[in-house]
């Protein structure tokens, strides 16, 4: 079940409340820029809203392509005739496509919802912006306030019904074969919902206004012509077993000291059953003394005063 009952306490729908009604008495001129999901902004011009768009709900032209007047082929050559305008109202009056009456209309429908998409979703902002002006104003500004008060209206309305959705929330499917038939507008949301379009989607895609669609689906959801699909059950999440991380775990212990020589002994390196002992090569050469050999002519130091006649006196 949605939450749309809860709508108008909500503390961003307060803060768009007061943001676009202080407009009025200010007289301003500029835009309201609202952040949030899915935003928008407002036209002002002299404290009157002359123009209001939103990703949240379809604008004039897409309005106006689904009456089946004008084709989006013809709509490209009007807008390269009006020299690139988003909105060529004088080029629709003047090749008959539709009329200014119409258009006038069509402009307020589009302004309307536009505020109610923007109230009935998230607010997080509102910031105004001077010098912008809009591509398809209406001639009569809306008071703000009066703005302010349909937005809520209808919102109102919506959390009347048995059961209440919001426009970007649900997303509908066909449910059982309808037992009675159907008007226009029922088939094709019947035709388009797919379980993956919400309401807002919908109106996109049959070029009606998103509230109108919203309270038609909310409609057939409570007869059975319609049905949410159940939320999806989380994934499991396997535990893996706890691992001490590793600044936490403990050093390594050190590796044990090597073990000490033995002794000199018996048993020792020298001794007989040792292992430097006469069964195994010795440790560490000895050291032999000068003279052993019985050699000592080469071993005299040389005496004081020998030069190199001497050595010649010793060869003869």
């Amino acid at each position: 079940m949605s939450d749309i009952r809860d709508a108008l306490g909500r503390v961003g729908h307060d803060r768009l409340a007061h943001a676009l009604t202080a407009c009025g008495p200010e007289e301003f001129t500029g835009e309201l820029r609202v952040s949030g999901r899915p935003g928008g902004s407002f036209h002002l011009r002299g404290g009157l809203v002359v123009a209001a768009q939103s990703p949240g709900a379809p604008g004039p032209e897409a309005l106006l392509l689904r009456t089946d007047r004008i084709d989006a082929e013809r709509w490209a050559e009007l807008v390269r005739e009006s020299d690139g305008a988003r909105w060529p109202a004088e080029a629709l009056v003047a090749h008959g496509y539709a009329g200014a009456a119409q258009l006038r209309v069509v402009c307020v429908m589009a302004l309307h919802d536009a505020a109610f998409a923007m109230a009935a979703g998230r607010v997080d902002d509102c910031e105004r912006v001077a010098g912008t002006e809009p591509h398809a104003p209406v001639a009569v500004g809306e008071p703000p306030a009066r703005l302010v008060q349909d937005a809520a209206r209808k919102l109102a309305a919506l959390a009347t019904l048995p059961y209440p959705v919001r426009p970007d929330r649900e997303r509908p499917r066909p449910a059982a074969p309808a037992g009675r038939p159907l008007t226009a507008l029922q088939q094709e949301l019947l035709t388009h919902a797919d379980g993956r379009r919400t309401a807002r989607d919908l109106a996109f895609r049959v070029g009606r206004a998103v509230y109108t669609v919203t309270v038609e689906v909310g409609r057939m959801l409570a007869e059975g012509f319609l049905e949410c699909a159940a939320e999806p059950a989380g994934i499991p999440v396997r535990q893996t077993p706890w691992v001490r991380p590793v600044r936490d775990r403990e050093p390594p212990a050190e590796p044990p000291p090597p073990p000490e020589p033995p002794p000199d002994g018996p048993d020792g390196p020298d001794g007989p059953d040792g292992p430097d002992g006469p069964d195994g090569p010795p440790a560490v050469l000895p050291r032999r003394e000068p003279g052993v050999s019985g050699i000592t002519e080469a071993l005299d130091p040389v005496r004081p005063g020998a030069n190199w006649r001497g050595f010649f006196r010793l060869r003869h």
